[in-house]
């Protein structure tokens, strides 16, 4: 006999947006009809989420599907969302930069950002048409929060001539008071594009170190760092180099130096999702956020991941619950004062214009 599950609370009290149509709340029950709309998605995930989740998951997975459609909505998902959020419900996904500049090519009316809040207004940024919407407001960055546009500009001051390169994890109000922005496959690029002899390069201070690693360029640090990434160890990694002998160890830029010295291949997400995909029956541990092992986990089958398991507390406040809500009462919007939303945005553009 099939069983009901609910999650979530009452709807919120919010009022009409002008100019869309208020939905009501759908029934949220697993019922048969529910388990058949749903059952090819939870083929893609059914090596993460047990069966016995699977009836919690599924009412929501199937309204959120179809208010999207209503709503001419996109839904993205970082690298880092859950696999029923990644795998089950997002129309875009891949690392932050990227979910951004595919659904400004996009014809939807609304962007339902899976990820944290510098993410949703980089996609603001470059989608300044369009209503995007975060499901939580309080997903934060401890690398984000680590700068303010105050502090730039008192580097500025430190340091007078010398360009400022932001990582593109940052607020909206730092992109506004940077030169150029990079992200960590295009940042030694970005930075031997000014033709200088140091820069200035903000926030993280791991990634910092593994840039000026790579280059001639004198490369002067902010000292912000991932909350996630920092807390791997290279004794960490030796450890698991012994308790599976072979296994291949794929580092992120923002971890420390000793983890990158530890590890075999150090690169960009989608770097690391590459190598990782490549390694055909072999065993691979991702040092970086660990719902990631499992997203890549869906598509590279013959690969087995050993999870060492940080998780980013920020990423988990978006669940499928807050997605729909989102969906149904446009919460919460994102915005940025038009002024800043054009100096910022012309930091990210020069950018995607070098690299491109």
């Amino acid at each position: 006999m099939m069983s009901t599950a609910t999650l979530g609370g009452h709807p919120p009290a919010v009022a009409p947006v002008s100019g869309f149509e208020v939905i009501e709340r759908p029934d949220l029950s697993y019922t048969p009809e529910v388990a058949a709309e749903t059952s090819h998605l939870y083929e893609r995930v059914k090596h993460i989420v047990p069966s016995v989740e699977w009836p919690f998951h599924a009412p929501y997975v199937a309204a959120i599907n179809r208010i999207k459609k209503q709503r001419n909505a996109v839904i993205l998902a970082h690298n880092y969302q859950t696999a029923e959020i990644y795998n089950c419900v997002a129309d875009v996904v891949g690392d932050s930069l990227q979910l951004a500049k595919v659904a400004a090519k996009l014809d939807a009316k609304i962007i339902v950002q899976g990820g944290v809040h510098f993410m949703a207004e980089t996609s603001k940024l470059l989608s300044p048409e369009k209503m995007v919407l975060i499901p939580d407001m309080k997903a934060g960055c401890s690398l984000a929060a680590s700068i303010t546009g105050a502090d730039v500009r008192r580097l500025r001051e430190a340091y007078p001539g010398v360009p400022v390169v932001a990582y593109v994890n940052t607020s909206a109000d730092v992109k506004a008071e940077v030169d150029i922005c990079c992200t960590s496959a295009n940042a030694v690029k970005v930075v031997e594009s000014l033709g200088v002899d140091r820069v200035l390069f903000v926030p993280d201070q791991y990634l910092a170190k593994y840039v000026a690693s790579q280059t001639k360029v004198k490369i002067i640090s902010w000292h912000g760092a991932c909350e996630v990434h920092e807390r791997f160890t290279g004794e960490e990694l030796k450890r698991y180099r012994e308790a599976h002998p072979g296994i291949r160890i794929i580092a992120h830029p923002e971890c420390p130096p000793d983890v990158i010295a530890e590890a075999d291949f150090t690169g960009s997400t989608a770097g690391m999702i590459d190598y990782a995909k490549a390694q055909h029956g072999g065993k691979v541990l991702l040092v970086t956020e660990c719902s990631m092992a499992d997203n890549v986990a869906s598509t590279a089958k013959d690969v087995e991941f050993v999870r060492p398991c940080n998780l980013c507390p920020h990423m988990k406040r978006i669940t499928l619950p807050k997605i729909l809500d989102s969906l149904l009462y446009l919460q919460h919007e994102v915005t940025i004062p038009p002024e800043l939303a054009a100096r910022a945005r012309l930091s990210v553009e020069r950018m995607i214009n070098l690299t491109q």
